[in-house]
Protein backbone atom coordinates (compact mmCIF):
# COMPACT_ATOMS: atom_id res chain seq x y z
CA UNK A 1 0.00 0.00 0.00
CA UNK A 2 2.33 2.69 0.90
CA UNK A 3 4.47 5.08 -0.49
CA UNK A 4 6.86 2.52 -2.47
CA UNK A 5 9.23 3.17 -5.16
CA UNK A 6 8.00 1.50 -8.65
CA UNK A 7 10.18 0.95 -11.87
CA UNK A 8 10.10 -0.52 -15.10
CA UNK A 9 13.05 -1.40 -16.95
CA UNK A 10 16.78 -1.29 -15.70
CA UNK A 11 15.96 1.77 -13.24
CA UNK A 12 14.87 -1.14 -10.39
CA UNK A 13 15.30 0.45 -6.76
CA UNK A 14 14.82 -3.14 -5.22
CA UNK A 15 17.69 -4.32 -6.73
CA UNK A 16 19.73 -1.31 -5.47
CA UNK A 17 18.36 -1.81 -2.21
CA UNK A 18 19.39 -5.48 -2.66
CA UNK A 19 23.42 -4.25 -2.83
CA UNK A 20 22.45 -1.93 0.11
CA UNK A 21 21.18 -4.62 2.79
CA UNK A 22 23.85 -5.79 5.75
CA UNK A 23 24.32 -9.66 5.10
CA UNK A 24 22.95 -9.84 9.39
CA UNK A 25 19.12 -10.07 10.09
CA UNK A 26 18.33 -7.75 12.61
CA UNK A 27 17.79 -8.96 16.17
CA UNK A 28 14.30 -9.18 17.53
CA UNK A 29 14.64 -6.66 19.91
CA UNK A 30 16.12 -4.28 17.20
CA UNK A 31 13.23 -5.37 14.79
CA UNK A 32 9.94 -6.31 16.57
CA UNK A 33 9.13 -2.89 17.23
CA UNK A 34 7.64 -0.88 14.69
CA UNK A 35 8.27 2.39 16.01
CA UNK A 36 7.09 5.30 14.65
CA UNK A 37 10.49 6.81 13.71
CA UNK A 38 11.66 3.52 11.81
CA UNK A 39 8.49 3.61 10.30
CA UNK A 40 9.14 7.15 9.00
CA UNK A 41 12.56 6.83 8.10
CA UNK A 42 11.60 3.51 6.01
CA UNK A 43 8.60 5.38 4.59
CA UNK A 44 11.00 8.06 3.20
CA UNK A 45 13.48 5.83 1.90
CA UNK A 46 10.57 3.91 -0.04
CA UNK A 47 8.90 7.06 -1.38
CA UNK A 48 9.59 7.67 -4.98
CA UNK A 49 12.76 9.19 -5.33
CA UNK A 50 14.16 9.41 -2.10
CA UNK A 51 15.41 5.01 -2.09
CA UNK A 52 18.78 5.38 -1.57
CA UNK A 53 18.86 7.91 1.46
CA UNK A 54 20.36 6.60 3.92
CA UNK A 55 18.12 6.27 7.29
CA UNK A 56 20.81 7.45 9.39
CA UNK A 57 19.62 11.16 7.94
CA UNK A 58 16.17 10.53 8.09
CA UNK A 59 16.17 10.01 11.92
CA UNK A 60 14.22 12.55 13.13
CA UNK A 61 10.88 13.19 14.13
CA UNK A 62 8.18 13.81 10.85
CA UNK A 63 4.72 12.97 9.93
CA UNK A 64 4.77 10.18 7.80
CA UNK A 65 1.85 11.56 5.74
CA UNK A 66 4.39 14.87 5.27
CA UNK A 67 7.54 13.18 4.77
CA UNK A 68 6.03 10.92 1.96
CA UNK A 69 4.14 13.66 -0.32
CA UNK A 70 7.26 15.43 0.58
CA UNK A 71 9.92 13.02 -1.20
CA UNK A 72 7.51 12.05 -3.65
CA UNK A 73 7.56 15.77 -5.23
CA UNK A 74 10.67 14.77 -6.79
CA UNK A 75 9.63 11.73 -8.22
CA UNK A 76 10.28 10.46 -11.76
CA UNK A 77 6.70 8.83 -13.72
CA UNK A 78 7.97 6.34 -15.96
CA UNK A 79 5.14 5.71 -18.59
CA UNK A 80 4.76 1.84 -19.81
CA UNK A 81 2.94 1.15 -22.54
CA UNK A 82 0.93 -2.55 -21.81
CA UNK A 83 -1.53 -3.78 -24.74
CA UNK A 84 -3.96 -2.21 -26.79
CA UNK A 85 -5.43 0.99 -25.01
CA UNK A 86 -3.76 0.58 -21.61
CA UNK A 87 -1.04 2.14 -20.26
CA UNK A 88 0.73 2.08 -16.53
CA UNK A 89 2.35 5.01 -14.85
CA UNK A 90 5.12 4.15 -12.11
CA UNK A 91 6.45 6.50 -9.40
CA UNK A 92 3.35 8.27 -8.17
CA UNK A 93 2.63 6.13 -4.60
CA UNK A 94 0.48 3.11 -6.08
CA UNK A 95 0.40 2.11 -9.74
CA UNK A 96 -1.59 3.90 -11.79
CA UNK A 97 -3.31 2.50 -14.81
CA UNK A 98 -4.62 4.35 -18.07
CA UNK A 99 -6.83 3.45 -20.29
CA UNK A 100 -7.71 6.24 -23.53
CA UNK A 101 -10.03 7.06 -25.90
CA UNK A 102 -13.03 8.44 -27.49
CA UNK A 103 -14.51 9.25 -23.65
CA UNK A 104 -12.18 10.20 -22.08
CA UNK A 105 -9.08 8.56 -20.01
CA UNK A 106 -10.02 6.45 -17.33
CA UNK A 107 -7.75 6.22 -14.26
CA UNK A 108 -7.20 3.45 -11.38
CA UNK A 109 -5.64 5.50 -8.89
CA UNK A 110 -4.51 9.05 -8.57
CA UNK A 111 -1.07 8.90 -6.81
CA UNK A 112 0.28 11.25 -4.65
CA UNK A 113 -0.81 14.88 -5.20
CA UNK A 114 2.85 16.22 -4.97
CA UNK A 115 3.31 14.46 -8.53
CA UNK A 116 0.71 16.24 -9.83
CA UNK A 117 3.09 18.19 -12.59
CA UNK A 118 4.62 14.85 -13.85
CA UNK A 119 1.55 12.76 -14.02
CA UNK A 120 -0.24 15.65 -15.87
CA UNK A 121 2.42 15.47 -18.45
CA UNK A 122 2.65 11.87 -18.88
CA UNK A 123 -0.30 11.42 -19.08
CA UNK A 124 -0.75 14.17 -22.32
CA UNK A 125 1.92 11.70 -23.09
CA UNK A 126 -0.34 8.95 -23.95
CA UNK A 127 -2.67 11.12 -26.11
CA UNK A 128 -4.81 14.33 -25.62
CA UNK A 129 -8.20 12.92 -24.76
CA UNK A 130 -9.19 14.66 -21.60
CA UNK A 131 -9.19 12.96 -17.86
CA UNK A 132 -12.84 11.81 -17.50
CA UNK A 133 -13.00 8.95 -15.51
CA UNK A 134 -11.48 8.33 -11.88
CA UNK A 135 -11.30 4.69 -10.43
CA UNK A 136 -9.75 3.85 -6.53
CA UNK A 137 -8.86 0.54 -5.95
CA UNK A 138 -8.89 1.59 -1.80
CA UNK A 139 -8.81 4.66 0.24
CA UNK A 140 -4.72 5.09 1.01
CA UNK A 141 -3.45 8.86 0.54
CA UNK A 142 -0.80 6.66 -2.04
CA UNK A 143 -3.97 5.90 -4.23
CA UNK A 144 -6.04 8.59 -3.64
CA UNK A 145 -4.01 11.90 -2.89
CA UNK A 146 -4.37 13.46 -6.59
CA UNK A 147 -8.38 12.67 -6.52
CA UNK A 148 -9.25 16.41 -5.70
CA UNK A 149 -6.84 17.88 -9.10
CA UNK A 150 -8.13 14.97 -11.25
CA UNK A 151 -11.76 15.89 -9.84
CA UNK A 152 -11.10 19.27 -10.80
CA UNK A 153 -10.20 18.40 -14.64
CA UNK A 154 -13.62 16.48 -15.00
CA UNK A 155 -12.60 12.98 -14.03
CA UNK A 156 -16.27 11.26 -12.21
CA UNK A 157 -14.52 9.29 -9.26
CA UNK A 158 -15.92 5.92 -8.41
CA UNK A 159 -14.90 3.48 -5.67
CA UNK A 160 -15.92 0.88 -2.77
CA UNK A 161 -18.24 2.38 -0.36
CA UNK A 162 -16.07 1.78 1.86
CA UNK A 163 -13.36 3.70 -0.09
CA UNK A 164 -15.76 6.65 -0.09
CA UNK A 165 -16.71 6.26 4.14
CA UNK A 166 -12.89 6.39 4.85
CA UNK A 167 -12.30 9.50 2.19
CA UNK A 168 -15.08 10.93 3.71
CA UNK A 169 -14.44 10.47 7.37
CA UNK A 170 -11.71 11.22 10.31
CA UNK A 171 -9.73 7.30 9.89
CA UNK A 172 -7.19 6.25 11.56
CA UNK A 173 -4.50 4.34 11.16
CA UNK A 174 -2.33 3.01 14.31
CA UNK A 175 0.48 1.53 12.78
CA UNK A 176 1.45 5.38 11.28
CA UNK A 177 0.65 6.69 13.96
CA UNK A 178 -1.71 9.19 12.10
CA UNK A 179 -5.34 10.38 11.89
CA UNK A 180 -6.66 11.63 8.68
CA UNK A 181 -9.01 14.26 8.37
CA UNK A 182 -11.96 13.88 5.99
CA UNK A 183 -11.15 14.62 2.36
CA UNK A 184 -11.85 17.57 0.65
CA UNK A 185 -15.30 17.37 -1.56
CA UNK A 186 -13.77 16.95 -4.62
CA UNK A 187 -12.14 14.33 -3.98
CA UNK A 188 -14.54 11.96 -2.49
CA UNK A 189 -15.85 9.10 -5.06
CA UNK A 190 -19.12 10.53 -6.20
CA UNK A 191 -20.37 7.15 -7.28
CA UNK A 192 -19.72 3.78 -5.11
CA UNK A 193 -20.68 -0.03 -5.47
CA UNK A 194 -20.90 -3.22 -2.97
CA UNK A 195 -19.91 -5.69 -4.89
CA UNK A 196 -19.40 -5.39 -8.87
CA UNK A 197 -19.32 -2.67 -11.60
CA UNK A 198 -19.24 -3.24 -15.22
CA UNK A 199 -17.67 0.03 -17.08
CA UNK A 200 -17.94 0.50 -20.59
CA UNK A 201 -16.03 2.97 -22.21
CA UNK A 202 -13.00 3.49 -24.99
CA UNK A 203 -14.29 0.12 -26.77
CA UNK A 204 -13.18 -1.25 -23.75
CA UNK A 205 -15.16 -3.54 -20.54
CA UNK A 206 -13.38 -3.10 -17.54
CA UNK A 207 -14.72 -5.20 -14.93
CA UNK A 208 -14.83 -3.81 -11.12
CA UNK A 209 -14.50 -6.28 -7.86
CA UNK A 210 -14.50 -6.18 -4.68
CA UNK A 211 -12.18 -8.41 -2.74
CA UNK A 212 -14.29 -8.27 0.83
CA UNK A 213 -11.51 -7.48 3.50
CA UNK A 214 -7.76 -7.62 2.55
CA UNK A 215 -5.68 -4.96 2.67
CA UNK A 216 -8.17 -2.60 3.91
CA UNK A 217 -11.63 -3.32 3.99
CA UNK A 218 -12.78 -1.63 0.39
CA UNK A 219 -9.96 -3.43 -1.86
CA UNK A 220 -11.00 -3.76 -5.44
CA UNK A 221 -9.92 -4.82 -8.77
CA UNK A 222 -9.84 -3.89 -12.26
CA UNK A 223 -10.11 -6.22 -15.27
CA UNK A 224 -9.68 -4.77 -18.66
CA UNK A 225 -11.12 -7.32 -20.12
CA UNK A 226 -10.26 -6.65 -24.20
CA UNK A 227 -6.56 -5.92 -23.54
CA UNK A 228 -6.08 -9.03 -20.81
CA UNK A 229 -4.88 -6.34 -18.13
CA UNK A 230 -5.50 -6.56 -14.70
CA UNK A 231 -4.98 -4.17 -11.82
CA UNK A 232 -5.13 -5.91 -8.22
CA UNK A 233 -4.42 -2.78 -6.09
CA UNK A 234 -2.74 -3.27 -3.44
CA UNK A 235 -3.46 -6.87 -3.19
CA UNK A 236 -0.57 -7.58 -4.45
CA UNK A 237 3.24 -6.36 -3.83
CA UNK A 238 5.14 -7.77 -6.65
CA UNK A 239 8.57 -8.90 -4.88
CA UNK A 240 8.09 -7.40 -1.19
CA UNK A 241 6.34 -8.68 1.61
CA UNK A 242 2.59 -6.19 1.85
CA UNK A 243 1.10 -3.99 4.28
CA UNK A 244 -2.13 -4.94 6.22
CA UNK A 245 -4.07 -2.10 7.58
CA UNK A 246 -5.78 -3.67 10.26
CA UNK A 247 -7.12 -0.59 11.22
CA UNK A 248 -9.17 -0.27 8.56
CA UNK A 249 -10.55 -3.68 7.97
CA UNK A 250 -7.27 -5.40 6.52
CA UNK A 251 -6.55 -9.01 7.67
CA UNK A 252 -3.75 -11.65 6.86
CA UNK A 253 -6.42 -14.06 6.03
CA UNK A 254 -8.25 -11.49 3.55
CA UNK A 255 -4.99 -10.89 1.68
CA UNK A 256 -4.61 -14.76 1.58
CA UNK A 257 -8.28 -14.82 -0.06
CA UNK A 258 -7.11 -11.83 -2.13
CA UNK A 259 -3.97 -13.81 -3.69
CA UNK A 260 -6.31 -16.96 -4.48
CA UNK A 261 -9.15 -14.73 -6.14
CA UNK A 262 -6.45 -12.92 -8.29
CA UNK A 263 -4.75 -16.54 -9.31
CA UNK A 264 -8.62 -18.00 -10.39
CA UNK A 265 -9.16 -14.86 -12.50
CA UNK A 266 -5.43 -14.46 -14.54
CA UNK A 267 -3.87 -16.95 -16.67
CA UNK A 268 -0.34 -17.01 -18.20
CA UNK A 269 -0.83 -14.20 -20.68
CA UNK A 270 -2.62 -12.02 -18.51
CA UNK A 271 -0.41 -8.98 -17.65
CA UNK A 272 -0.96 -7.51 -14.06
CA UNK A 273 -0.21 -4.51 -12.65
CA UNK A 274 0.37 -4.77 -8.45
CA UNK A 275 -0.29 -1.42 -5.86
CA UNK A 276 3.46 -2.18 -5.65
CA UNK A 277 6.45 -3.33 -7.37
CA UNK A 278 7.13 -4.42 -10.79
CA UNK A 279 4.21 -5.07 -13.24
CA UNK A 280 3.90 -8.81 -13.53
CA UNK A 281 1.44 -11.90 -14.28
CA UNK A 282 0.63 -15.02 -12.30
CA UNK A 283 4.06 -16.74 -11.72
CA UNK A 284 4.88 -13.84 -9.44
CA UNK A 285 1.65 -14.22 -7.94
CA UNK A 286 1.76 -17.35 -7.28
CA UNK A 287 5.03 -17.60 -5.47
CA UNK A 288 3.13 -14.30 -3.74
CA UNK A 289 0.44 -16.47 -2.42
CA UNK A 290 2.44 -19.07 -1.36
CA UNK A 291 5.11 -17.01 0.43
CA UNK A 292 1.87 -15.35 2.44
CA UNK A 293 0.38 -18.84 3.30
CA UNK A 294 3.49 -20.61 4.39
CA UNK A 295 4.39 -17.67 7.22
CA UNK A 296 0.78 -17.36 8.25
CA UNK A 297 0.86 -20.90 9.43
CA UNK A 298 4.45 -20.88 10.18
CA UNK A 299 3.65 -17.81 12.75
CA UNK A 300 -0.02 -19.41 13.27
CA UNK A 301 1.74 -22.49 14.85
CA UNK A 302 4.09 -19.96 16.82
CA UNK A 303 1.16 -18.22 18.49
CA UNK A 304 -0.60 -21.93 19.03
CA UNK A 305 2.02 -22.91 21.48
CA UNK A 306 1.64 -19.87 23.51
CA UNK A 307 4.69 -17.85 21.48
CA UNK A 308 4.55 -14.19 22.30
CA UNK A 309 4.99 -11.53 19.88
CA UNK A 310 8.60 -11.03 20.76
CA UNK A 311 9.07 -15.07 21.29
CA UNK A 312 7.40 -15.60 17.22
CA UNK A 313 9.80 -12.94 16.04
CA UNK A 314 12.81 -14.30 17.42
CA UNK A 315 11.90 -17.39 15.86
CA UNK A 316 12.67 -15.91 12.48
CA UNK A 317 9.25 -17.64 10.88
CA UNK A 318 10.03 -15.34 7.78
CA UNK A 319 13.80 -16.09 7.53
CA UNK A 320 13.70 -18.20 4.41
CA UNK A 321 11.62 -15.58 2.38
CA UNK A 322 13.47 -12.40 3.76
CA UNK A 323 16.18 -12.21 1.09
CA UNK A 324 13.61 -11.99 -1.96
CA UNK A 325 10.74 -9.92 -0.25
CA UNK A 326 11.85 -7.71 3.04
CA UNK A 327 12.23 -4.18 2.57
CA UNK A 328 13.57 -1.41 4.52
CA UNK A 329 9.27 -0.34 4.53
CA UNK A 330 8.61 -3.99 5.79
CA UNK A 331 11.05 -6.06 6.89
CA UNK A 332 10.74 -9.92 7.74
CA UNK A 333 10.27 -9.16 11.95
CA UNK A 334 7.81 -6.51 10.53
CA UNK A 335 5.61 -9.05 8.62
CA UNK A 336 5.89 -11.12 11.43
CA UNK A 337 3.89 -8.50 13.86
CA UNK A 338 1.64 -7.92 10.74
CA UNK A 339 0.58 -11.89 10.65
CA UNK A 340 0.75 -12.54 14.77
CA UNK A 341 -1.79 -10.02 15.02
CA UNK A 342 -4.20 -11.78 12.44
CA UNK A 343 -3.90 -15.82 13.91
Amino acid sequence: MLFLANWVGSSDPYQEEEQMRPKSQPTANDSQRLSRRHFIASAVVLSAGAWLWPRRLLAVEEDIVAAALKHAATAKITLQALRGNVSALIGSGGNIAVLTGPDGKLIIDSGFSTTRARIAEALAGISQDPVRHLVNTHWHFDHTDGNEWMHAEGAAILAHTNTRKHLANTTRVEAWDHTFPPSPAGAIPGEVFANEKELRLNGSTVALAYYGPSHTDGDISAYFVEADVFHTGDTWWNGHYPFIDYSTGGHINGMIKAAETNLAKVTEKTIVIPGHGKIGGKAEMTEYRDMLVAIRDRVAALKKEGKSLDEAIAAKPTAAFDSKWATSFTTGAVFTKYVYAGV
